[in-house]
């Protein structure tokens, strides 16, 4: 379902109240902060905030070796960074210190690809949030993801990229 209000692709039936599209945007701008500020990988990179449901925070996670692999030349090297390369989402999840059953995950700047769709389920992950994108090389992986999402009756929110650049209303 595609929210016309602000292009908003939502599934399994949610309808976002003005006050948690807000929360989320402010979640979605964490993510890119924690991104920006953490993630060692020159070609893209990912942040992830998981959110209990009185929206506080459970844990962060940002893509990159891990821990105590030393950060260096193989981040330019494709073939050599993308088996190593722990994803923002699963930093998140191994990183908390509690279950996360009925938490939110958010990420930015992609949606989650399947593996990591799947781990989300199996941690008890209850919505996604991200932004929509069209990257060709992810396009497969993000697709199916989002089918497992379904399959396993977990919503999900894909945003426009800006809505992580608007002014909040006030």
């Amino acid at each position: 379902m595609i929210d016309t209000r602000s292009n908003i692709e939502v599934r399994q039936d949610t309808i976002l109240s003005e006050r948690q599209i807000r929360w989320d945007r402010r979640f979605l701008r964490l993510a890119e902060f924690w991104a920006s500020e953490c993630s060692k990988d020159p070609s893209t990179k990912v942040g992830a905030v998981i959110v209990r449901p009185d929206q506080t925070i459970a844990s962060m996670g940002f893509n990159g070796f891990a821990r105590g692999v030393l950060d260096d030349e193989r981040l330019d090297n494709r073939e050599l960074k993308y088996p190593r390369i722990v994803h923002a989402e699963v930093n998140a999840i191994v990183n908390s210190a509690e279950r996360l059953n009925g938490c939110t995950l958010y990420v930015y700047p992609l949606p989650p690809c399947l593996p990591c769709a799947s781990i989300c389920i199996q941690a008890g992950i209850s919505r996604v949030v991200s932004i929509r994108q069209d990257n060709a090389r992810w396009s497969f992986s993000i697709t199916e993801a989002c089918v497992d999402l379904d399959s396993a009756g977990i919503p999900y929110t894909l945003y426009p990229e800006s809505i992580v650049n608007e002014l909040p209303s006030i």
